[in-house]
């Protein structure tokens, strides 16, 4: 337990940090070498375009990174006076009065609450996912994945420009950081584009996780599942996937694919329902 506690804390700080770094690369020194080009003019010139389109991925990832913190799952415990620790444990497990679980209802013992639409623990955001903060986890991923890319293309145009190189071949960026390896210790290569190059391959790993679980999340939301659901084998009542797409994104779903909003729809028909 202690240490997903202390991952808890780490995984929020490395997102940030590398956050942070992606930003100052992309600010400072990929979007200043694009301004060399005399070929384009000033207005469409790829540098703005580029650096507006950085900074809509940017806005819209951390905008929702904030939104999945904020709106964190209800905590049934307190509803219900269940009690803390042991005690709401035992009640999920049906072992004070059996029966009595609600269906999709787990207790995170890290949050320390209890939530229905469990669907995970997050440790990039240290919070619980789920049925309030869902869609804006599913955009999280899905700006992130896309901000990656983006930089993991300015990335590789700067190192293009810088080194003399071309991508062109498809082995070239397999064979990128052996040979920058070697260089580097050889005095040939600065630390400088040695970490450049370092990042680029921490964007394509951040990138593909981040696609993963965002295509793996729309699959569940289609299905009306979540993931708890599926580790403990839960069977669900089938419905239409237009039906379950709608209790996740609400009907002003295009919305919340151009700014991070939280779904108020989705809130005010929970509290209906209460």
């Amino acid at each position: 337990m202690l240490v997903l506690r202390l991952l808890n804390v780490v995984a929020p700080a490395y997102f940030l940090f590398i956050s942070l770094v992606t930003f100052v690369l992309q600010i400072f020194v990929f979007i200043p070498s694009m301004f060399r080009d005399p070929s384009t003019t000033s207005l469409f010139s790829p540098a703005l375009l580029h650096g507006a389109l950085f900074l809509f991925l940017s806005a819209n990832a951390l905008g929702n990174y904030v939104l999945v913190i904020q709106s964190s799952p209800e905590d049934l415990g307190k509803d219900l006076n269940l009690g803390k620790g042991a005690e709401v444990a035992d009640w999920l497990d049906g072992s004070r009065s059996p029966g009595s679980a609600l269906p999709s209802t787990h207790f995170c013992r890290l949050c320390a609450r209890v939530t229905q639409r469990h669907d995970h623990h997050c440790f990039f955001t240290g919070n619980c996912i789920g049925s309030r903060n869902m869609r804006n986890f599913i955009m999280f991923c899905l700006y992130t994945s896309l901000a990656c890319l983006d930089s993991l293309v300015a990335g590789m145009a700067y190192i293009s420009d810088t080194l003399s190189m071309s991508f062109a071949d498809p082995l070239a960026f397999l064979t990128l950081l052996p040979h920058s390896i070697s260089q580097f210790f050889s005095g040939t290569l600065l630390s400088s584009e040695m970490f450049v190059i370092l990042m680029l391959y921490l964007w394509l790993g951040i990138g593909l996780a981040c696609a993963g679980f965002c295509c793996h999340q729309m699959l569940l939301v289609l299905r009306g599942q979540t993931r708890y659901q599926v580790r403990k084998g839960m069977v669900v009542r089938a419905r239409p996937w237009r039906d379950n797409l709608q209790e996740v994104f609400g009907k002003k779903w295009l919305l919340g694919l151009l700014i991070p909003v939280q779904n108020v729809e989705s809130s005010c028909r929970r509290q209906k329902e209460k």
